[in-house]
């Protein structure tokens, strides 16, 4: 990566000067041949992005609900990952589904109308400053970044409208009345009202956001249908490399599904999970570092992230040898079953914990039929949970533009409420037995298995978004003997 050269102009405001940069400074005849000769690049052909009509609606509806209030939500800003380099930016989740907008530093606010209402205003930074050469000395400039859309190419492609984002701090310090922002995004943002808000008021604001994105939109479930099919291709590919695995490790699998989250989407929603053998006990391994043997299995949690942000989680565990040893299929066909019952007790009208008791009920039934908890009935086991040592998880989540979507939803609005079309949730039971839990026969200890599909929620039923990944164990066999042809 080459480091940037920067230093201080003397006209306009200051470009920050690198401690250890070469050059220590620049004559007035390259600062004159720097700021002149370059073509105009304004686009005035631009239209509203795809989502602008969805974005617009949720903006209407968060309006609805605070009325007279000024509404404040950012997109966050670059965080550092070891001195001047910086992570992938991505949006809050919140900002983007209001907006549609994933640069770095954006803020949505809703200025409250007299006569009811909001109006929105996107504030983004604009293009780079050729007056006081930002746009080449600044490590932030557009010569060492890549271009940026200007304001008015913004308000075009988003349809609101769009000022400089540097003068924000000054507007909100000045606003009055009362004001809500969504806080843990953006420091500047909040010192700037930190005399006009409260925490409990704030915390209103973000579950109200949170519980918006229960209920999909059509354009957000023709996204995560889109992320499901590229993330079966991920798995696919995955398939297709077993053997250089097995000559390397965990990170080559990781390293595969990677390729095609970025060629097809955006990145991974999450970290991946590509975990062999006995890690495939450890319910979030993440680190991949580890061996992939014949004859063990490999847990396959990963999700394709779309270029808006919405993303798939599923998993599947697959035996690396391509085919299962019988206790591998017992175990795995447990699952299977328990994951055809979660599945079957997702509709419309539900609660929506059925379909986690579901799937624990037969998990526990197989369980104490292998003799693993002693002469206890199933209905016993299960009031006390003790089925959780070797189920450890719930049984979903609801999925979107995060993959634990609507987290700061009220638990009666998720987890105590009821199932309505639209609503996408993952149905993912599991069983592990420990490599060190002498509780098991020693045969069933390092096994892990998961099953995990994208189900939304149908008027008359679901639809299961990632069926194109095959689920039963025969199935799953002979798919992976067709991709090894």
């Amino acid at each position: 990566m080459q480091e940037e050269n920067v230093t201080e102009r003397t006209s306009g405001e200051p470009v920050k000067q690198r401690k250890n940069g070469l050059d220590r400074g620049i004559s007035d005849e390259l600062a004159a041949n720097m700021n002149q000769g370059w073509a105009d690049t304004e686009r005035d052909d631009l239209r509203p992005i795809p989502q602008a009509a969805h974005t617009a609606r949720r903006r209407a509806a968060l309006s609805a609900r605070f009325p007279g209030e000024r509404l404040v939500v950012p997109a966050g800003r670059l965080k550092v990952r070891a001195n001047d380099t910086y992570y992938r930016f991505r949006p809050s989740s919140d900002y983007a589904y209001l907006t549609g907008d994933q640069t770095e530093n954006g803020v949505l606010v809703l200025e409250p109308l007299a006569d009811g209402g909001h109006a929105g205003t996107a504030y983004l930074l604009p293009r780079s400053d050729r007056e006081n050469g930002e746009f080449w000395l600044s490590d932030r400039g557009e010569l060492w970044d890549g271009r940026r859309n200007s304001l008015t190419e913004n308000a075009r492609l988003l349809g609101l409208p769009c000022e400089d984002v540097r003068t924000l701090p000054d507007v909100l310090r000045e606003a009055t009345g009362p004001v809500r922002v969504l806080r843990g995004h953006d420091a500047v943002v909040e010192d700037a009202l930190s005399d006009k808000v409260t925490a409990e008021r704030d915390e209103e604001l973000r579950v109200f956001l949170s519980e918006m994105r229960r209920v999909k939109d059509d354009f957000e479930i023709a996204d995560l249908r889109f992320a499901c099919e590229a993330t079966a291709r991920g798995f696919e590919d995955v398939v297709r490399v077993l053997d250089r695995a097995q000559a390397t490790s965990e990170r080559y699998i990781e390293g595969t599904f990677f390729l095609r989250a970025r060629v097809e989407g955006n990145d991974v929603g999450y970290a991946s999970i590509c975990a062999s053998g006995p890690h495939a006990t450890t319910i979030h391994w993440v680190r991949n570092d580890g061996p992939v043997r014949p004859g063990d299995l490999l847990l396959l949690d990963a999700g394709v992230e779309t270029r808006n942000l919405y993303t798939a989680d599923i998993t599947r565990t697959l035996p690396v040898s391509g085919t299962f040893t019988p206790l591998q299929r017992r175990i795995y066909d447990a699952v299977y079953e328990a994951q055809e019952a979660g599945i079957a007790a997702v509709r419309p009208g539900a609660g929506y914990g059925d379909y986690h008791r579901e799937a624990q009920r037969v998990l526990a039934e197989h369980l104490v039929s292998w003799g693993l908890l002693g002469d206890l009935s199933v209905d016993k086991v299960l009031e006390l949970g003790l089925q959780r040592r070797w189920t450890m998880h719930g049984t979903g989540h609801m999925l979107g533009i995060d993959v634990h979507d609507c987290a700061a939803a009220r638990r009666e609005m998720y987890v105590e409420g009821t199932l309505e079309p639209g609503m996408v949730l993952t149905v993912e039971p599991g069983l592990y037995f420990q490599a060190d839990d002498l509780t098991v026969p020693e045969e069933y200890r390092g096994i892990g298995v998961r099953i995990e599909d994208d189900i939304l929620v149908t008027e008359s039923g679901n639809e299961n978004l990632s069926l194109a990944l095959p689920r039963r164990s025969e199935e799953v066999e002979a798919w992976m003997a067709g991709l090894a042809d």
